[in-house]
Protein backbone atom coordinates (compact mmCIF):
# COMPACT_ATOMS: atom_id res chain seq x y z
CA UNK A 1 0.00 0.00 0.00
CA UNK A 2 1.35 3.39 -0.99
CA UNK A 3 -0.39 5.44 1.71
CA UNK A 4 1.94 6.16 4.63
CA UNK A 5 -0.67 5.12 7.16
CA UNK A 6 1.60 4.72 10.18
CA UNK A 7 3.34 8.05 9.61
CA UNK A 8 0.06 9.91 9.07
CA UNK A 9 -1.46 8.20 12.10
CA UNK A 10 1.52 9.13 14.29
CA UNK A 11 1.35 12.77 13.17
CA UNK A 12 -2.40 12.92 13.81
CA UNK A 13 -2.06 11.29 17.21
CA UNK A 14 0.53 13.86 18.26
CA UNK A 15 -1.62 16.76 17.07
CA UNK A 16 -4.70 15.43 18.86
CA UNK A 17 -2.85 14.84 22.12
CA UNK A 18 -1.22 18.28 22.01
CA UNK A 19 -4.48 20.11 21.26
CA UNK A 20 -6.37 18.33 24.01
CA UNK A 21 -3.56 18.81 26.55
CA UNK A 22 -3.94 22.56 26.05
CA UNK A 23 -7.49 22.47 27.39
CA UNK A 24 -7.94 23.74 30.93
CA UNK A 25 -9.58 20.65 32.44
CA UNK A 26 -9.58 19.03 35.90
CA UNK A 27 -6.77 16.51 36.09
CA UNK A 28 -9.00 13.44 36.40
CA UNK A 29 -11.17 14.58 33.49
CA UNK A 30 -8.09 15.29 31.37
CA UNK A 31 -6.94 11.77 32.20
CA UNK A 32 -10.18 10.36 30.76
CA UNK A 33 -9.88 12.59 27.67
CA UNK A 34 -6.33 11.42 27.01
CA UNK A 35 -7.29 7.79 27.59
CA UNK A 36 -10.04 8.11 25.00
CA UNK A 37 -7.82 9.66 22.35
CA UNK A 38 -4.91 7.29 23.05
CA UNK A 39 -7.09 4.17 22.87
CA UNK A 40 -5.81 3.44 19.38
CA UNK A 41 -7.62 3.66 16.10
CA UNK A 42 -6.26 3.78 12.57
CA UNK A 43 -7.43 7.37 11.88
CA UNK A 44 -8.67 6.20 8.48
CA UNK A 45 -11.31 8.89 7.99
CA UNK A 46 -9.04 11.92 8.39
CA UNK A 47 -6.32 10.22 6.33
CA UNK A 48 -8.93 9.57 3.62
CA UNK A 49 -9.85 13.25 3.74
CA UNK A 50 -6.20 14.24 3.40
CA UNK A 51 -5.59 11.87 0.49
CA UNK A 52 -8.67 13.17 -1.33
CA UNK A 53 -7.45 16.73 -0.77
CA UNK A 54 -4.00 15.78 -2.10
CA UNK A 55 -5.52 14.77 -5.43
CA UNK A 56 -6.17 18.46 -6.06
CA UNK A 57 -3.68 20.35 -3.87
CA UNK A 58 -0.42 19.76 -2.00
CA UNK A 59 -1.12 22.44 0.66
CA UNK A 60 -2.18 19.82 3.19
CA UNK A 61 -1.87 22.20 6.16
CA UNK A 62 -5.25 23.55 5.02
CA UNK A 63 -7.10 20.42 6.16
CA UNK A 64 -5.25 19.95 9.45
CA UNK A 65 -7.93 21.33 11.78
CA UNK A 66 -10.72 19.62 9.83
CA UNK A 67 -8.93 16.28 10.04
CA UNK A 68 -8.68 16.64 13.82
CA UNK A 69 -12.34 17.65 14.01
CA UNK A 70 -13.43 14.65 11.96
CA UNK A 71 -11.48 12.22 14.14
CA UNK A 72 -12.95 13.77 17.30
CA UNK A 73 -16.48 13.31 15.92
CA UNK A 74 -15.70 9.71 15.02
CA UNK A 75 -14.19 9.01 18.45
CA UNK A 76 -17.21 10.56 20.18
CA UNK A 77 -19.48 8.25 18.20
CA UNK A 78 -17.50 5.18 19.28
CA UNK A 79 -17.54 6.20 22.96
CA UNK A 80 -21.32 6.60 22.90
CA UNK A 81 -21.79 3.49 20.73
CA UNK A 82 -20.06 1.39 23.41
CA UNK A 83 -22.33 2.58 26.25
CA UNK A 84 -24.66 0.10 28.01
CA UNK A 85 -27.73 1.81 26.52
CA UNK A 86 -26.32 1.31 23.02
CA UNK A 87 -24.10 -1.66 22.06
CA UNK A 88 -22.87 -2.30 25.63
CA UNK A 89 -19.26 -3.17 24.73
CA UNK A 90 -16.61 -3.75 27.38
CA UNK A 91 -13.65 -3.64 24.98
CA UNK A 92 -12.58 -1.33 22.20
CA UNK A 93 -9.36 -2.19 20.33
CA UNK A 94 -8.43 -4.63 23.07
CA UNK A 95 -8.71 -2.04 25.87
CA UNK A 96 -11.51 -1.37 28.37
CA UNK A 97 -14.06 1.05 26.94
CA UNK A 98 -14.28 4.50 28.54
CA UNK A 99 -17.31 3.71 30.68
CA UNK A 100 -15.54 0.58 31.96
CA UNK A 101 -12.24 2.32 32.64
CA UNK A 102 -13.95 5.28 34.34
CA UNK A 103 -17.75 5.44 34.53
CA UNK A 104 -20.77 6.06 32.30
CA UNK A 105 -21.15 9.75 33.15
CA UNK A 106 -17.50 10.43 32.34
CA UNK A 107 -17.80 8.54 29.05
CA UNK A 108 -20.86 10.56 28.03
CA UNK A 109 -19.18 13.84 28.91
CA UNK A 110 -15.93 12.98 27.09
CA UNK A 111 -17.96 12.09 24.01
CA UNK A 112 -20.00 15.29 24.25
CA UNK A 113 -16.80 17.28 24.68
CA UNK A 114 -15.18 15.75 21.60
CA UNK A 115 -18.23 16.51 19.46
CA UNK A 116 -18.47 20.15 20.47
CA UNK A 117 -14.71 20.76 20.46
CA UNK A 118 -14.60 19.49 16.89
CA UNK A 119 -16.69 22.43 15.72
CA UNK A 120 -14.68 24.81 17.87
CA UNK A 121 -11.57 23.70 15.98
CA UNK A 122 -13.26 24.43 12.65
CA UNK A 123 -14.56 27.83 13.77
CA UNK A 124 -11.13 28.86 15.08
CA UNK A 125 -9.09 27.48 12.17
CA UNK A 126 -6.69 30.01 10.69
CA UNK A 127 -6.34 27.88 7.55
CA UNK A 128 -9.94 28.25 6.33
CA UNK A 129 -11.82 31.28 5.08
CA UNK A 130 -15.39 32.03 6.17
CA UNK A 131 -17.03 30.32 3.19
CA UNK A 132 -14.94 27.20 3.69
CA UNK A 133 -15.84 27.09 7.39
CA UNK A 134 -19.54 27.21 6.50
CA UNK A 135 -19.17 24.34 4.00
CA UNK A 136 -17.14 22.18 6.37
CA UNK A 137 -19.51 22.83 9.28
CA UNK A 138 -22.56 22.03 7.17
CA UNK A 139 -21.11 18.79 5.81
CA UNK A 140 -19.75 17.52 9.13
CA UNK A 141 -22.81 18.48 11.18
CA UNK A 142 -25.16 16.85 8.66
CA UNK A 143 -23.06 13.69 8.53
CA UNK A 144 -22.90 13.39 12.32
CA UNK A 145 -26.45 14.51 13.11
CA UNK A 146 -30.09 13.64 12.48
CA UNK A 147 -29.56 13.30 8.74
CA UNK A 148 -26.51 11.10 9.22
CA UNK A 149 -24.88 9.07 11.95
CA UNK A 150 -27.48 9.72 14.67
CA UNK A 151 -30.32 8.48 12.48
CA UNK A 152 -28.28 5.45 11.50
CA UNK A 153 -27.61 4.57 15.12
CA UNK A 154 -31.31 4.92 15.94
CA UNK A 155 -32.35 2.69 13.03
CA UNK A 156 -29.69 0.14 14.00
CA UNK A 157 -30.88 -0.03 17.62
CA UNK A 158 -34.53 -0.15 16.58
CA UNK A 159 -33.90 -3.08 14.25
CA UNK A 160 -32.25 -5.30 16.89
CA UNK A 161 -34.21 -8.51 17.18
CA UNK A 162 -36.45 -7.51 14.25
CA UNK A 163 -36.57 -8.91 10.74
CA UNK A 164 -35.61 -6.24 8.21
CA UNK A 165 -34.91 -6.25 4.49
CA UNK A 166 -31.52 -5.85 2.87
CA UNK A 167 -32.64 -2.43 1.62
CA UNK A 168 -33.41 -1.37 5.19
CA UNK A 169 -30.01 -2.62 6.36
CA UNK A 170 -28.31 -0.68 3.58
CA UNK A 171 -30.20 2.43 4.74
CA UNK A 172 -28.97 1.92 8.32
CA UNK A 173 -25.36 1.88 7.21
CA UNK A 174 -25.77 4.62 4.59
CA UNK A 175 -26.22 6.81 7.66
CA UNK A 176 -24.42 5.07 10.53
CA UNK A 177 -21.18 4.11 8.81
CA UNK A 178 -21.25 5.84 5.45
CA UNK A 179 -22.12 9.42 6.38
CA UNK A 180 -18.77 10.34 7.97
CA UNK A 181 -16.81 8.60 5.21
CA UNK A 182 -18.72 10.57 2.59
CA UNK A 183 -18.14 13.80 4.52
CA UNK A 184 -14.41 13.07 4.67
CA UNK A 185 -14.20 12.71 0.91
CA UNK A 186 -16.50 15.60 0.00
CA UNK A 187 -14.75 18.03 2.35
CA UNK A 188 -11.31 16.94 1.15
CA UNK A 189 -12.32 17.37 -2.48
CA UNK A 190 -14.00 20.73 -1.92
CA UNK A 191 -11.12 22.24 0.05
CA UNK A 192 -8.66 20.91 -2.50
CA UNK A 193 -10.43 22.69 -5.34
CA UNK A 194 -12.40 19.92 -7.08
CA UNK A 195 -15.17 21.02 -9.44
CA UNK A 196 -18.81 20.06 -8.60
CA UNK A 197 -19.07 17.09 -11.04
CA UNK A 198 -15.92 15.62 -9.53
CA UNK A 199 -17.28 16.06 -6.01
CA UNK A 200 -20.49 14.26 -7.04
CA UNK A 201 -18.55 11.31 -8.47
CA UNK A 202 -16.25 11.20 -5.46
CA UNK A 203 -19.33 11.19 -3.23
CA UNK A 204 -20.46 8.00 -5.01
CA UNK A 205 -16.99 6.58 -4.50
CA UNK A 206 -17.27 7.35 -0.79
CA UNK A 207 -20.74 5.80 -0.58
CA UNK A 208 -19.50 2.49 -1.95
CA UNK A 209 -16.36 2.77 0.16
CA UNK A 210 -18.55 3.07 3.25
CA UNK A 211 -20.64 0.07 2.25
CA UNK A 212 -17.45 -1.90 1.61
CA UNK A 213 -16.20 -1.00 5.09
CA UNK A 214 -19.44 -2.06 6.78
CA UNK A 215 -19.87 -5.32 4.90
CA UNK A 216 -16.29 -6.28 5.74
CA UNK A 217 -16.96 -5.31 9.37
CA UNK A 218 -19.93 -7.68 9.43
CA UNK A 219 -17.92 -10.43 7.75
CA UNK A 220 -15.12 -10.07 10.31
CA UNK A 221 -17.63 -10.45 13.14
CA UNK A 222 -18.20 -13.94 11.75
CA UNK A 223 -14.76 -14.92 10.41
CA UNK A 224 -12.24 -12.69 12.24
CA UNK A 225 -10.11 -13.33 15.30
CA UNK A 226 -10.63 -11.68 18.67
CA UNK A 227 -6.92 -10.86 18.94
CA UNK A 228 -6.92 -8.92 15.67
CA UNK A 229 -10.28 -7.22 16.18
CA UNK A 230 -9.66 -6.29 19.81
CA UNK A 231 -13.21 -7.28 20.77
CA UNK A 232 -15.21 -10.51 21.07
CA UNK A 233 -16.21 -12.29 17.85
CA UNK A 234 -19.95 -12.72 17.33
CA UNK A 235 -20.97 -9.61 19.27
CA UNK A 236 -23.47 -8.69 16.53
CA UNK A 237 -25.12 -12.10 16.85
CA UNK A 238 -25.34 -11.81 20.64
CA UNK A 239 -27.09 -8.44 20.25
CA UNK A 240 -29.47 -9.88 17.62
CA UNK A 241 -28.26 -7.32 15.10
CA UNK A 242 -29.07 -7.52 11.43
CA UNK A 243 -25.88 -7.87 9.38
CA UNK A 244 -25.06 -8.54 5.77
CA UNK A 245 -24.01 -12.16 6.46
CA UNK A 246 -27.12 -12.79 8.58
CA UNK A 247 -29.44 -11.53 5.82
CA UNK A 248 -27.54 -12.68 2.74
CA UNK A 249 -25.38 -15.52 3.97
CA UNK A 250 -21.61 -15.25 4.16
CA UNK A 251 -20.91 -16.14 0.53
CA UNK A 252 -23.35 -13.58 -0.88
CA UNK A 253 -22.16 -10.94 1.58
CA UNK A 254 -18.65 -11.40 0.18
CA UNK A 255 -20.09 -10.98 -3.34
CA UNK A 256 -21.79 -7.72 -2.27
CA UNK A 257 -18.50 -6.48 -0.84
CA UNK A 258 -16.73 -7.20 -4.12
CA UNK A 259 -19.47 -5.44 -6.09
CA UNK A 260 -19.21 -2.34 -3.88
CA UNK A 261 -15.44 -2.30 -4.34
CA UNK A 262 -15.87 -2.40 -8.12
CA UNK A 263 -18.47 0.39 -8.03
CA UNK A 264 -16.17 2.53 -5.87
CA UNK A 265 -13.40 2.21 -8.44
CA UNK A 266 -15.83 2.99 -11.27
CA UNK A 267 -16.87 6.19 -9.48
CA UNK A 268 -13.22 7.24 -9.27
CA UNK A 269 -12.95 6.79 -13.01
CA UNK A 270 -16.08 8.92 -13.49
CA UNK A 271 -14.42 11.66 -11.45
CA UNK A 272 -11.40 11.39 -13.76
CA UNK A 273 -9.31 10.61 -10.70
CA UNK A 274 -6.77 7.85 -11.27
CA UNK A 275 -5.16 8.10 -7.87
CA UNK A 276 -3.40 5.04 -6.50
CA UNK A 277 -3.95 6.05 -2.89
CA UNK A 278 -7.72 6.39 -3.26
CA UNK A 279 -7.76 3.04 -5.06
CA UNK A 280 -5.67 1.62 -2.20
CA UNK A 281 -8.37 2.72 0.25
CA UNK A 282 -10.86 0.45 -1.54
CA UNK A 283 -8.61 -2.54 -0.91
CA UNK A 284 -7.79 -1.40 2.61
CA UNK A 285 -11.47 -1.16 3.57
CA UNK A 286 -12.42 -4.38 1.81
CA UNK A 287 -9.48 -6.59 2.74
CA UNK A 288 -8.72 -5.48 6.31
CA UNK A 289 -8.51 -7.96 9.18
CA UNK A 290 -9.45 -5.57 11.98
Amino acid sequence: MTIQLEKYKYDLDQLLVNRLEQLNLPQDFQQAVQYAINAGGKRLRPILMQETFRVFSEETYKVTDVMLALELVHTYSLIHDDLPAMDDDDLRRGQPTIHKKFDEATAILVGDGFLTYAFQLIANSSYLDAEEKVYVTQQLSQASGFEGMIQGQFLDLKSEGETISIDQLELVHRYKTGALIRAAVKIGAYLGGAIPPQIESLDRYAFYLGMTFQIQDDILDVTGSEDELGKPIGSDISLHKNTFPSLLGLEQAIEWREDCMTKAENALNEANVNNENLIAFINLFGRRNN
